[in-house]
């Protein structure tokens, strides 16, 4: 098999792949779309509900971004997990591994389904059920008139990715934890391409362990550092937070394609 990278035997590996993933993966999205459904349809605000408005007096849809955050790490994290875990069966490994494509073509259409399309497919599912509910809100919100204290004026809801992406204070951070979904995806297919069995579990307990450690000893070695030391007070300027949020973004980055690069050697040494 020539190793080298083919951009037509690569899409064929992904035509091929899709027959064997696609299934699993179309199925993963109706359950991801009957989820967020159901999330917004029980908490969105009614005139038949108490507390329809936040401490602005805005109606309040702040139940959407801890949705957003946690369902959407849910969702990558799974497919991630779930891409390689045919490699822990025997029996179908051995065809698997016999697909003629290289080891790099094979990684990277990994990457391509998780890093990529998964993202791409949860952004595009929740931005337009937001948007469906958003719509429907705006067009009844006379009915929440009556609700407000001396009959105040009931604003429009925005989407969330106007919010996000489009509000100045939340647009000027987002850049800088850019390379988180990634640096998940690529944890958990590390995961699938590592472990055998239980793909999902192993690698969720590996990483808690793992950061409980790491997090320890940032604890121990900030202790012994500032023990007996004499507290200063500094003004923490924007530069400095500025520095912080691009260190996060440099680490993150850097861990991405580390862990990559081993999901690619591990990949290569089940194919040998």
């Amino acid at each position: 098999m020539n190793n080298t990278f083919n951009i037509n035997r690569f899409g064929l590996l992904l035509k091929r792949q899709w027959l064997d993933f696609g299934k699993i993966y179309l199925i993963s999205l109706v359950v991801l779309l009957g989820i967020v459904l159901g999330f917004y349809s029980y908490n969105i605000p009614s005139p038949l509900k108490d507390n329809n408005f936040d401490y602005d007096g805005n109606l309040d849809m702040r139940f959407r971004y801890p949705l957003f955050l946690i369902l959407g790490f849910i969702f990558i994290s799974i497919v991630a997990s779930s891409y390689f875990n045919i490699l822990g069966q025997k029996s179908r490994a051995i065809l698997e591994l016999m697909t003629p494509a290289s080891v790099f073509e094979k990684f990277l259409a990994g990457v391509v389904y998780t890093a990529i399309i998964s993202l791409f497919s949860y952004l595009l599912i929740f931005y337009l059920t937001d948007l469906a509910f958003v719509k429907y809100l705006n067009s009844h919100l006379d009915a929440f008139k009556g609700l407000l204290p001396k009959n105040g004026a009931v604003r429009e809801v925005e989407t969330i990715t106007y919010q996000v992406f489009n509000d100045e204070g939340y647009r000027e951070y987002c850049g800088y934890f850019f390379a988180f979904p990634f640096l998940i995806t690529s944890v958990f297919l590390l995961g699938s391409v590592y472990f055998n069995r239980f793909h999902y579990i192993k690698t969720a307990l590996s990483v808690m362990v793992f950061a409980s450690l790491i997090s320890y000893l940032i604890v121990k070695i900030s202790v012994w550092l500032m023990e007996n030391k004499v507290a200063i007070h500094h003004n923490f300027r924007k530069d400095d937070k500025d520095w912080v949020l691009l260190s996060i973004l440099l680490i993150t980055s850097i861990l991405t394609l580390i862990i990559w690069t081993i999901t690619y050697v591990r990949l290569k040494e089940k194919e040998v």
